[in-house]
């Protein structure tokens, strides 16, 4: 199956996603975006998490998620205060309309069957 062409983003969603990676990048301790992309195991390059910060680009959900397991995690003993900040973010992000999660909830609710709906009896007998 051919990838199909992601949808743009709204700018200001764009804007938040940047927000939410630069934020958790200085709670890291990584002042400055070049500090970042320098370290080992950064996995995105200085120009591309300036993009992402700047809003001028939307990572994708894994890009977003390989960041912030980069920043959160990347250096032993991170304090608790980078964790939850990254928690924070992972749950900010998936409430945006850019990663469609909350379309994917609310099409499993549509999906869902109604109480006492047509449904069969668990042994196996029809009423």
């Amino acid at each position: 199956m051919a990838r199909k062409r992601r949808e743009p983003v709204d700018r200001d969603e764009a804007r938040a996603i940047g927000a939410l990676l630069r934020g958790l990048r200085r709670t890291a301790g990584y002042r400055a975006v070049q500090d970042a992309a320098r370290a080992p195991g950064c996995p995105a390059a200085r120009q591309t998490i300036y993009a992402y910060e700047r809003g001028g680009l939307v990572p994708s959900l894994r890009q977003f998620l390989d960041l912030v397991r980069f920043y959160a995690l990347g250096a032993d003993g991170a304090p608790d205060a980078v964790r939850y900040e990254a928690i924070a973010a992972i749950v900010a992000a998936l409430s945006l309309p850019a990663y469609h999660v909350t379309e994917a909830f609310d099409l499993m609710r549509r999906l869902h069957p109604a109480p006492g709906g047509d449904r069969p009896r668990r042994d196996g007998k029809d009423d």
